[in-house]
């Protein structure tokens, strides 16, 4: 039989006797909850039960009552099923032999009790702009007091700034969000230390259940839970694996700068309460603190929204450049060669023999065409997508309103200019007017003639030297955009 024990927290006392644990409320009051009557523990005690049996039927057994001598209630116990302590997922994910099957089944179980779990008009809520900015705005200023003694300013600052504009430019996201029925009463605290793995399947406790408010959320709210705990417990393998099986499981089709988001966010909740016990005298909280706001900022710097132009001169690589970048960083690439025969009704493959600014080439087809490159972009962008454009960007009207469409969407902004010598640019269009597949007209003439016209390519772009091998050319391309990505890379999504 298991030893009997008692453990103590903020607000309750468990006691652990043999194959049962009774929990009883302590009578206090706090700036969240309120359990200073025996009618209000009993109503929670009540309510934890109730909620909890969603996810663990079989462990949230019901409700005692404490009498006193003349039979009248005095206090209330949750009585609960005593689950073995070696089960636990926090313990089980440091095992070098963990079957990581085990929380493919946390997560199928987790999209099914998503998909059954209750959808309102006051829930939608907390999937809004102003609730999630409210969310945000709360914890950054209540860990202000901590900068500087165990959070870095500089990057809290930077945490803010990009999470602020990510809520900025992402409305019609969040808004498909709700529209989509993606905002559930869910289970508000899914940390790995309550999630048994038995061996007929998970059993997920502890959710919170004196507001009903802090589990209202996104699915997303939940699942970036449980992704940053198992990132923090040192296995950001099975936090991408996790949130990659509940996106298969549930049918998500979220991008992946919103699962950083969120993650981010659940990191900043832990780096305030890690704080709070540093300042109550905790020796190792507030190591734990700084780990947590960089694991914050780490997410944050790969939910970034990014629109990048590549471009410059036919024959210079920028192609190669740009789906090299896209497919490095899973952003979206968007060719203006494939948009224009597209708006002209023609084929991708076909060639239409042209000279420069004649044709499919003229000033206004070229204007309709960069209208239709930007607009679709616009659409990723607000959607949470990072968008590559491919194009040659030569004139200086066309940047200027792609970078007004970067503030207008609250995206990264990059300018990168493809450069190679023009013979080595006419011979690659000549390799690829042979090959025959490539969706680009151009011909060494009307190289000559847009290098002619063009004195000075781009002023504001950083130039990548495309006389190098392909794969070179796009690590220093990638350099330019992601120079952190040497040091951190992606840790979910």
């Amino acid at each position: 039989m298991d030893h009997a024990a008692l453990v103590e927290t903020h607000i309750s006392v468990l006691v652990f006797l043999g194959d049962r644990v009774y929990k009883v409320r302590k009578p206090v009051r706090t700036p969240f909850l309120d359990f200073s009557t025996r009618e209000l523990r009993l109503a929670d005690c009540r309510r934890e039960v109730a909620l909890n049996r969603r996810l663990a039927p079989d462990v949230y057994l019901g409700v005692l009552d404490v009498l006193d001598g003349t039979g009248r209630p005095v206090e209330h116990l949750v009585e609960m099923r005593r689950l073995p302590e070696d089960r636990r997922l926090s313990t089980l994910v440091g095992a070098p032999d963990f079957d990581a099957a085990q929380l493919t089944r946390v997560a199928r179980v987790l999209a099914a009790f998503h998909e059954r779990a209750e959808r309102s008009a006051g829930i939608d809520h907390a999937g809004s702009v102003e609730h999630l900015s409210m969310l945000w705005e709360t914890n950054l200023t209540e860990t202000e007091p901590f900068l500087g003694r165990f959070l870095p300013a500089d990057r809290h600052a930077r945490v803010a700034a990009v999470a602020r504009a990510y809520l900025d430019g992402r409305h019609p996201l969040l808004a498909g969000r709700v529209r989509g029925h993606r905002i559930v009463d869910g289970h508000g605290d899914l940390l790995a230390q309550d999630i048994f793995c038995l061996p007929d399947g998970p059993r997920i406790l502890d959710c919170i259940e004196f507001d009903d408010r802090f589990r209202w959320g996104d699915v997303l709210y939940d699942t970036a839970f449980l992704a940053m705990d198992l990132e923090h417990l040192g296995r950001p393998d099975l936090a991408r694996r996790f949130l990659a099986d509940y996106r298969e499981f549930s049918g998500e089709t979220h991008p992946s700068s919103l699962e950083h988001w969120y993650v981010g966010y659940r990191a900043l909740v832990r780096a305030k309460i890690a704080c709070l016990r540093a300042d109550g005298g905790d020796p190792a909280a507030a190591d734990e603190a700084a780990a947590f706001l960089a694991q914050c900022a780490r997410h944050l710097a790969e939910a970034q929204v990014h629109l990048v132009l590549v471009g410059g001169l036919p024959g210079t690589g920028k192609s190669t450049v740009a789906r090299g970048i896209a497919d490095r960083l899973g952003w979206d690439v968007l060719r203006s060669d494939a948009v224009r025969k597209e708006l002209a009704g023609v084929a991708p493959s076909s060639h239409t023999a042209s000279e420069a600014f004649a044709g499919l080439y003229t000033p206004a087809m070229s204007a309709r065409t960069y209208a239709a490159l930007l607009d679709r972009a616009r659409v990723a962008l607000e959607h949470g997508d990072s968008v590559v454009l491919d194009a040659s960007w030569l004139d200086p009207q066309q940047r200027l309103a792609a970078q007004a469409l970067a503030r207008r969407t609250h995206a990264t902004w990059h300018e990168l200019c493809c450069v190679v010598d023009l013979r080595e640019a006419q011979a690659r269009i000549r390799a690829r007017a042979e090959h025959g597949a490539d969706p680009s007209d151009a011909t060494p003439e009307v190289l000559a003639a847009l290098a002619a016209r063009t004195v000075v390519p781009w002023p504001g772009a950083r130039r990548v030297d495309t006389a190098q091998h392909p794969a070179a050319a796009v690590a220093a391309a990638l350099q330019l955009l992601r120079p952190d990505l040497g040091e951190t890379g992606s840790t979910a999504g």
